[in-house]
């Protein structure tokens, strides 16, 4: 091997382990996501800036502090997370460290579909009105701010105390951002399509005009008729069945669905009703 050949060997191999270091922290980042240790990581960082800061402008006291903090703090670290650490090492022994992230993804979405799917099925059955609209890739950081501010863990149970008439949150629309309903009462742009039916209310002219704007998903339940409707992309789903609204949010919503399924039939809200 010539010495040119070493050269490019050498180069190879620092590539593939800038890679492999960087694959290892990002999946560890994936996997400590959700926790307290992130609230650590904050911490730890906190006390690295003021370390070097104090070394920059010669603060000795705060500087020395700081260094005690980083020497003991690492076997404190040890003890106080001594579950996770132990829960980290036997995943890595079955092969399941890296596959955690994904995995949980998955399952949080089936959760958030199935809470819906539940909820919206109880108040069809009871004619109570609702307008649910989950954020995707959109942000709807500005629709959220105009309702009540919850950053609740999603329930069935939750969603239905909602919009039960004459309560304080049942007038306007539930956002559902990141799994979390992340507020309630709030304000969606009416669509101003020419071309939406009469007998179609506000609920209805206020999901599509959010799925105009925005990627969300969004369902709504009748008051009068007890239908469920769903739009997305300036399309709306008139009168679905319970399976078909099954079909459709797993389809929009759920990462493995999305990834191995097809691009599902799209119907025209003006021409074709679904149910």
């Amino acid at each position: 091997m010539s010495f040119a050949d070493y050269d490019l060997v050498k180069y190879l191999a620092n590539i593939v382990d800038i890679l492999l270091v960087w694959f290892v922290i990002y999946k560890a980042m994936g996997y400590i996501r959700g926790t307290k240790a992130v609230q650590l990581l904050k911490g730890i960082f906190v006390i690295l800036i003021i370390k070097f800061t104090s070394d920059v402008f010669g603060l000795n006291t705060l500087g020395w502090i700081m260094e005690q903090a980083i020497t003991w703090g690492f076997l404190a670290i040890i003890i106080i997370f001594q579950p996770e650490f132990r829960r980290a090492l036997e995943q890595l022994g079955r092969g399941r460290l890296f596959s955690r992230s994904a995995a949980n993804e998955e399952e949080n979405e089936g959760k958030m579909v199935e809470a819906i799917i539940k909820a919206t099925d109880y108040m069809a059955k009871r004619r109570i009105g609702a307008l649910i609209s989950i954020e995707r890739e959109t942000g709807m950081g500005d629709y959220i701010e105009t309702g009540i501010q919850l950053d609740s863990k999603i329930s069935s149970e939750l969603l239905i105390n909602i919009f039960i008439p004459n309560t304080p949150l049942h007038d306007g629309a539930v956002v559902i951002q990141k799994g979390h309903v992340a507020a309630a009462a709030c304000y969606l742009p009416l669509s101003e399509s020419p071309f939406i039916s009469k007998e179609l209310g506000t609920r209805h002219r206020a999901a599509l005009g959010i799925s105009e704007v925005t990627d969300s998903v969004t369902v709504i339940v009748s008051e009068e008729t007890g239908n469920i409707s769903l739009t997305k992309n300036a399309e709306l789903y008139r009168d679905v069945s319970m399976e078909r609204l099954t079909e459709l949010l797993q389809n929009e919503l759920m990462s493995f669905s999305r990834t191995n399924s097809a691009t599902p039939t799209r119907w025209n809200w003006r021409v074709k009703k679904d149910g």
